[in-house]
């Protein structure tokens, strides 16, 4: 019983992260957002790379996607692809 709640539980988590990677999100980002507050609006990134102050992370999966770069910790350009 308690693997089954652990893949319910995992799903559920699943979903509610997909469900924020769409385009009405898309339209609230703006050059200059703090990346605690792209976090707040997405949740956490599906993966993130950088070096030397500049960072890319990004939120979906290779069809759908939302992907963020930044300078320090403020958002300098942005780009999404499949989303409703």
């Amino acid at each position: 019983m308690s693997l089954r709640y652990f893949a319910v539980l995992t799903a559920c988590v699943l979903l509610a992260a997909c469900g924020k990677i769409n385009q009405e999100n898309y339209s609230k980002l703006k050059a200059g957002m703090a990346k605690a507050e792209v976090e707040s609006l997405l949740g956490s990134p599906s993966e993130c790379s950088g070096a030397v102050g500049l960072t890319s992370c990004t939120w979906g999966d290779e069809k759908t996607y939302i992907s963020v770069q930044y300078a320090g910790d403020k958002v300098m350009m942005f780009s999404g692809q499949g989303l409703k």
